[in-house]
């Protein structure tokens, strides 16, 4: 039974004394033997043991309970213990396993032991060194002087390390088995060394056994031979992640590369043991080439697809699709599905291959064409807002709509009237199809301030307002009551010296025209002085004409008389 790292002090109490000390004094002192005791009572905490004494021994009842908490043995039952005078009348059941184990063991080794190897786990460790447990459950002591590991204060970096040693020294008396992992690596770097070239120069493939897994590769153990696969050696199709892929204990085939004497390190491959497939589909495959092609991983930032040929082309997610709006790879794909890719890159030399899937499909904007044309009125949502204006998503498209083209207030502007997600209609203005854009417009959806002007006057009507601004061609009036501004050019000032004008002068002129698309008024100062001069001469030859009539009706009334 695994006696925890825990468990330790507990069971060596007399801390300074290493195992093997303790354990050869146990064989020549009453106060540390073995004996068959009988359990006599069984309650919730502990067990009490019979060991013919004068009184009965305690220990805890996790003592006889497996890795499940069942209780291995029942009350009467006879068992073999540790018993111990020291302090008090202890006993200890799991001391007992351990220490029977490691007498059988020592029957097992014989004589012959010196120099075997034996692999285990550091599971402890006192003043004299450390405890390695076996996977069958036998301890043994390694002296610190034998351990070959560095002095670091936290001795917690090696508690779990897996280690291969060679056995010393056994201590029938003592019942302990002394191990040097120093001797085994003296021994085995020799060894290593002289089996490493021969499986070097032998040019064979070997099936080895994988003892170790780290990110950077797989530790494989070829008779008494110890090689590295890097995982850049795995496989044909790039870097793989060995521990995705085996498993301590697997058999694997593999080819001895070369062998680094200053690092003692032999160097495999398994990919040597197969023709190199970036040959094969040097020629065969060319950029453009629509292959099949299986998903074999997804990763965050894409997805790695298997040619079925032991070679791995890459898909960012930035190929996935035209839709912009995907963030994670899994959303478009699942592993182990076929599907169908353009090749986009290819380099047999850094043996990358770049693919992609939205190639394969209609561009959005291409889509949208299909289904859209200039003056087409559509509902999106706000996307992106920028100075200028903002971005309209459409869709799988993105719209632009200016500032100017949004309001007919040339004050507003689109961040101070909408937020990212608002929902928005508009009209389609223009499809620039070379440059894939596509502008929008907002104030033509909405009645214009000139159409609502055109409502209430009519050209000719007389309009006043005050100057708000004066330019080179003209100036501009704020029309009296009404939200929209109107020009009077230059040559439609009539008498009015533009000199004189001042910012805030009250201007009187015609109404002569109205541009409802462009939303502009204009007015003539020319205009209205023309039509008050037709209006008085109008008026002037309508009275002229009255005058007239009298004078000649009151002759003809005269003659009639006569």
């Amino acid at each position: 039974m695994k006696i925890s790292p825990e468990k330790i002090d507990e069971m060596f109490p007399n801390e300074g004394e290493d195992f093997a000390t303790m354990l050869s004094r146990s064989e020549q002192s009453e106060d540390n033997i073995l004996r068959e005791g009988k359990i006599v009572k069984i309650d919730d905490e502990s067990v009490m043991i019979d060991v013919q004494d004068k009184k009965e021994g305690r220990m805890s009842i996790d003592e006889i309970k497996d890795c499940d908490g069942n209780l291995l043995f029942k009350q009467g039952d006879s068992i073999l213990v540790h018993v111990s005078k020291k302090g008090g009348l202890k006993v200890s059941y799991k001391k007992a396993v351990k220490y029977e184990k490691v007498v059988n063991e020592i029957k097992a080794l014989g004589a012959d032991y010196k120099d075997k190897v034996v692999e285990g786990i550091i599971r402890g460790k006192n003043k004299g060194g450390y405890l390695v447990e076996s996977a069958s459950g036998v301890e043994y002591f390694m002296p610190r002087h034998y351990s070959a590991l560095s002095r670091d204060k936290d001795d917690s970096k090696v508690i779990g390390k897996s280690i291969k040693a060679c056995i010393v020294d056994i201590r029938p008396n003592g019942n302990s088995i002394v191990i040097s992992r120093k001797r085994y690596l003296d021994t085995h770097t020799a060894a290593q060394k002289e089996n490493a070239k021969k499986l070097l120069e032998s040019g064979l493939a070997y099936e080895g056994v994988v003892k170790n897994i780290t990110k950077f590769g797989l530790f494989v153990e070829i008779g008494s031979v110890d090689g590295l696969v890097h995982f850049t050696e795995i496989s044909h199709r790039g870097p793989v992640n060995p521990e995705k892929h085996y498993k301590v204990g697997d058999k694997v085939q593999v080819k001895p590369l070369e062998y680094n004497e200053e690092k003692n390190r032999l160097s495999l491959s398994i990919r040597a043991l197969f023709d190199d497939p970036w040959k094969e589909i040097k020629d065969e495959i060319k950029v453009g080439y629509v292959i099949r092609v299986t998903v074999s991983n997804i990763e965050d930032y894409g997805a790695f697809v298997d040619l079925g040929n032991d070679v791995e082309g890459f898909l960012h997610i930035s190929e996935m699709s035209w839709d912009k709006n995907i963030k994670r790879p899994s959303d478009c794909l699942k592993v182990g599905e076929e599907i169908n890719v353009e090749v986009i890159e290819i380099d047999p030399d850094n043996r990358r291959l770049r693919v992609s899937l939205k190639k394969l499909q209609d561009k959005p904007f291409t889509q949208f064409t299909k289904e859209y044309k200039v003056g087409d009125v559509v509902t999106g949502k706000v996307a992106t807002i920028t100075n200028f204006g903002a971005f309209v998503n459409l869709g799988s498209v993105d719209g632009l709509l200016h500032n100017e083209d949004a309001f007919w207030d040339k004050s507003k502007k689109c961040a101070d009237e909408f937020k990212v997600g608002d929902s928005i209609e508009v009209k389609i203005d223009k499809i620039d199809v070379a440059n894939e854009k596509i502008s929008l417009n907002r104030r033509y959806l909405v009645e214009s301030p000139s159409e609502q002007f055109a409502k209430k006057y009519a050209i000719d009507d007389e309009i006043s307002g005050q100057v708000i601004d004066i330019r080179d061609f003209g100036v501009f009036i704020k029309v009296e009551g009404e939200n929209i501004d109107a020009l009077i050019r230059n040559e439609d000032l009539g008498n009015i010296a533009k000199d004189s004008i001042k910012l805030g002068d009250t201007i009187k002129g015609a109404l002569a025209q109205i541009d409802k698309k462009t939303n502009r008024v204009r007015l003539s100062v020319r205009r209205l002085q023309k039509n008050k001069e037709r209006q008085e001469l109008n008026d002037y030859n309508s009275d002229e004409k009255v005058t007239l009539g009298d004078t000649l009706g009151d002759k003809f009334k005269n003659l009639g008389k006569k």
